[in-house]
């Protein structure tokens, strides 16, 4: 297995999995829209024999009272319904948070699985005294401090980029 940074070719491959992987193709457009509508973003293909099998994408969210932090979304994250629980997503997430932090990101969000995530080190938000925008489960919206102590003193909510509120 291959964990690459996606390129323009892949764009089609990467719609057609995140139309598999989900139930409609909400996520696979939201994915097309968010690559024009944000800056910075991570978006990792995981190829075998060629074929592209999975996908993850980060894209900066801001933090209320704080827009100078440099935090990452992690969403959406798709792998072939038959290439799941294989460690695909488990490796796209490693990758990507080793993106986050080389490109000086100090937290990343996400909105999932509250027994998938805590496995990278993900907490929930309110461990923080951060919320997101979106009206969740308080287990389910949870952060990652990449850097020790970069949240340390900061409360508020978590903003995505408007594409996220089109799903």
């Amino acid at each position: 297995m291959l964990i690459r940074l996606e390129e323009e070719k892949d764009w089609k491959a990467v719609y057609e999995l995140n139309k598999s992987a989900f139930e409609s193709d909400a996520e696979a457009k939201l994915v097309d829209a968010l690559r024009t509508a944000t800056n910075p973003y991570i978006s990792l293909v995981s190829e075998i024999d060629s074929n592209i099998v999975g996908h993850i994408l980060f894209t900066s969210v801001l933090l209320s009272g704080h827009q100078d932090l440099k935090i990452m979304g992690l969403a959406p994250m798709a792998v072939l319904p038959e290439h799941q629980k294989k460690g695909i997503g488990s490796e796209l997430v490693n990758s990507g948070l080793k993106s986050c932090i080389s490109l000086g990101f100090g937290a990343v969000v996400v909105l999932g699985h509250p027994t998938y995530y805590p496995r990278f080190g993900f907490f929930p938000s309110t461990r923080y005294s951060i919320r997101s925008e979106y009206d969740v489960p308080k287990d389910v919206f949870m952060v990652l401090e990449l850097e020790v102590g970069f949240l340390r003193g900061k409360s508020g909510i978590i903003t995505y980029n408007p594409e996220f509120s089109k799903l």
